[in-house]
């Protein structure tokens, strides 16, 4: 009887989620209910500091991004959680990176908040740990931003580990894959192919000045990454990328 019922209540979810994206508000909002301890883990994960509801944006951030997912979601994209997960840590390093821009009014309005107490400035302390949650959210931040682009070379055939065992040695080889990589970033003809096909439009490449099927075949896969960091919302990626 109580296997039975562990059953039932293991296929909720599949029906909840057929439901909700049939239009279903209530299936939706049980979902959303159901799934908010979820979203709230991830939101302080994300965060590095325990969050609360109805008092932390983030969890607000997490919710909304947890609804997207239920209308996004199909059964091809793998376990509904897995898939859910990827679209919060995304929605939250957007609502991070707006943050930060905005960083320097709230330090504004916390030091005028303080002149109650006679304070002109924050204390020695306050800045270390204001300094401190910033590393924090830049290492979550990164974390998240290389997630999602391992998740994105898997399109194209490619990881991380083929990176770190087929990248050039020799800078020359480097560079010169890198400017492989901008032109077909830059090009509208190979960066549709490449997004279309998931390879490089070897064809059109060879007729370019200097490039040989040589090192096209030699460093497919670390140009087809360049063009990715470049043609994507990767800016930690690309900032490395731009400083080699």
């Amino acid at each position: 009887m109580g296997l039975r019922f562990g059953r039932q209540r293991a296929k909720e979810p599949i029906l909840l989620l057929e439901a909700a994206r049939g239009g279903d508000n209530d299936a939706r909002n049980q979902l959303i209910h159901d799934f908010t301890p979820f979203a709230l883990k991830i939101a302080s994960q994300a965060a590095g500091r325990f969050l609360r509801p109805g008092v932390d944006e983030e969890v607000s951030v997490a919710l909304m991004a947890m609804n997207e997912a239920i209308s996004a979601y199909d059964e091809n994209k793998g376990a509904f959680l897995g898939f859910a997960q990827t679209v919060i840590r995304r929605r939250l390093v957007d609502y991070f990176r707006r943050q930060r821009t905005r960083q320097p009014e709230v330090v504004l309005s916390e030091l005028d908040a303080d002149e109650e107490s006679g304070e002109s400035e924050p204390s020695r302390l306050d800045r270390v740990a204001h300094e401190t949650w910033r590393l924090m959210q830049d290492e979550e931040n990164r974390r998240a931003e290389i997630e999602e682009f391992q998740e994105i070379l898997l399109e194209f055939g490619v990881s991380l580990a083929d990176l770190a065992k087929l990248a050039p040695k020799h800078q020359d080889s480097r560079d010169r894959a890198i400017q492989i990589g901008r032109l077909v970033a830059s090009t509208p003809q190979y960066r549709d192919y490449l997004a279309q096909r998931k390879e490089l439009l070897v064809k059109g490449l060879l007729q370019e000045p200097g490039i040989s099927r040589k090192i096209l075949e030699r460093h497919r896969k670390y140009i087809i990454a360049v063009a990715v960091i470049l043609t994507h919302d990767l800016p930690y990626l690309r900032s490395y990328l731009l400083e080699q």
